[in-house]
């Protein structure tokens, strides 16, 4: 496998792991994305009954041409794709008329997919409209909203609260004065024209603030924190949740949610310290160097 495959699971081999999962079991892939997680679990299965959400219409409907023509009709037969943001994941299982699960995947990062696709506005490589949305038929704010709209301080204080981003005022000076931002690669140059240069660079130097502005298009703090709260009470008792996180606030969030479910007794942590990608991992898919595993199982009643 290359290090561009564009549909490369992160972690996936651990992901199988800690999900422990049984043929006959029911779980939920809370952020289908390309669809190779789902994959790999639907693959499986038995008896048991796989719900992959996504909240991005259009990488549901290109998953779900992916896994009909991996899974076969059989197979496929036991998945069940919803177009739904992760936090609605108590609504969509009771919907569905399934008690409980016995496994959750969450991965929380922008998939291969949707960065490789300039027009979404996720990625600075190429210009393409600031957009952003996950959701482009519910949401209605964009990232253009953000940077042409909102006034300086709250773009700086944005930059400092979702991305730790330690340049923000003058980044977000030089964003008012620029106005208007045409596209995502004039933010890009906007940016790194504003950012203070520490030594050698590994980072482009807009990279946090587009991570910023996604968060707050797409509500994802929010959305994590739902889905934390209400996840566990879909679980089976010795089922278990596995959440991969990106950067060190998503991280942060998850790991306090993990240890705030062992104090109320509804979760026992089972990783004590984060998994990550391992050399070969890194090497053929580097998209993973910032990914972090942490898996809770669910407690007795």
């Amino acid at each position: 496998m290359t290090s561009n495959a564009p549909h490369t699971p992160v972690l996936l081999d651990e992901v199988l792991e800690w999900l422990d999962i049984r043929p006959e079991g029911n779980y939920v892939d809370a952020t289908l994305g390309a669809g190779g997680h789902s994959e790999r679990i639907a693959q499986r299965l038995t008896s048991g009954r796989l719900i992959s959400l996504d909240r991005d219409a259009q990488a549901l409907e290109l998953a779900r041409g992916r896994l009909a023509e991996s899974l076969g009709t059989e197979r496929m037969s036991r998945v069940t794709l919803v177009h739904a943001a992760f936090s609605k994941i108590a609504e969509v299982v009771r919907e569905l008329g399934i008690p409980m699960v016995d496994g959750v995947l969450a991965d929380l990062g922008v998939s291969s997919m949707q960065l490789d696709r300039a027009e979404r506005g996720f990625s600075f490589r190429e210009a393409a409209a600031l957009d952003m949305r996950m959701d482009t038929v519910n949401d209605a704010l964009t990232a253009d909203e953000i940077v042409n709209q909102w006034s300086e301080n709250e773009i700086a204080d944005l930059l400092y609260r979702e991305a730790d981003e330690h340049d923000s005022r003058r980044i977000a000076k030089m964003i008012v004065r620029a106005r208007p931002i045409r596209d995502t690669a004039h933010l890009a140059t906007t940016v790194a024209g504003a950012r203070k240069q520490w030594g050698r660079q590994r980072l482009h130097p807009a990279t946090k603030t587009f991570l910023a502005l996604r968060i707050a298009v797409n509500r994802e703090m929010e959305e994590l924190g739902q889905f934390l709260s209400r996840t566990p009470d879909t679980i089976n008792p010795g089922g278990r949740l596995v959440v991969l996180t990106y950067h060190s606030r998503e991280d942060r969030i998850v790991k306090h949610a993990f240890q705030q479910g062992e104090r109320d007794g509804t979760l026992r942590v089972l990783t004590r310290h984060v998994v990550v990608p391992g050399e070969r991992e890194l090497f053929e898919n580097p998209r993973s160097r910032s990914a972090k595993l942490r898996c809770a199982e669910r407690a007795a009643a």
